[in-house]
């Protein structure tokens, strides 16, 4: 068992918080801000024991220099990038991260696009659990910025392989917009509908719109629904020209929200 909670950082960031049952040591993901962090850590008494890290920007790593200064010894893992400096454990496909009084470890997975070295951490009870960083939110996904649209393409078909029941903690309340394009894609979708409507009720209640599970995504998230003939349409629509393949779908659509949307 594992409990997962968000600590909000800037204006709409998310660094989660593991701990397991019977210990104190626990564990966070992307780090952007270090204040939000020490000041649960010292509310609830407990000690940082390890950080994750899934790409090098500076909304996921910002704090983690102080962090590490705080907790010396602190474990600090992160992808192979000389943009992520304090790393004590570079970490590589199909390496196996074990956190404090966890039984089930976590894989590490490759999921470049948002960023050339972008990685993720699969595990957790059942080995359901997603810590994705900025490659899949809910109801979208990240820009690419130095990797590629094909490098994203193909890491969100990746995710979206993975079993529904799959729980997907993304870094970012990013919801409400993200679903907002989502209509603009499929615009009689029900789903996406209902969805919208659930994601406003929990936002307007102050609570967190994720995690969200897969089957959830591959129902309503246009950048996992590449292979459906309505998104295809849509997609071809905004690119002028009939578009084969999942990856030229996903471009498309990445453009299309760049450029019209955000």
């Amino acid at each position: 068992m594992i409990h997962i909670t968000p600590i909000p950082a800037f204006d709409d960031n998310y660094i989660w918080l593991l701990r397991a049952p019977g210990t104190d040591r626990v564990a966070v993901v992307d780090p952007g801000d270090e204040e939000p962090v020490l000041e649960v850590l010292a509310q609830e008494g407990l000690t940082l024991a390890a950080i994750l890290i899934t790409h090098h920007h500076g909304d996921h790593i910002g704090g983690v220099a102080d962090l590490a200064a705080a907790y010396p010894g602190v474990e600090v893992l992160g992808p192979v990038d000389p943009r992520i400096r304090g790393l004590t454990r570079q970490l590589r496909e199909g390496d196996r991260v074990d956190l404090p009084g966890l039984t089930e470890p976590f894989q590490v997975l490759e999921v470049p696009g948002h960023t050339s070295t972008h990685i993720a951490y699969l595990g957790g009870p059942g080995g359901a659990t997603l810590f994705c960083g900025d490659t899949l939110f809910a109801g979208g996904c990240g820009r690419v910025f130095d990797g590629t649209f094909a490098q994203l393409s193909a890491s969100l078909r990746r995710i979206a392989a993975l079993p529904p029941q799959t729980h997907i903690y993304c870094a970012h309340e990013y919801t409400l917009a993200n679903l907002g394009f989502g209509l603009w894609v499929e615009p009689d979708s029900q789903a996406l509908t209902e969805r919208l409507r659930q994601a406003q009720a929990s936002r307007a209640a102050g609570l967190p719109t994720v995690p969200s599970d897969l089957a959830l995504e591959l129902a309503t998230n246009p950048f996992l629904r590449t292979g459906e003939p309505g998104v295809i349409a849509a997609a071809s629509g905004f690119a002028g020209r009939p578009l084969n393949g999942h990856a030229e779908v996903f471009t498309a659509l990445r453009q299309w929200k760049d450029s019209r949307y955000d």
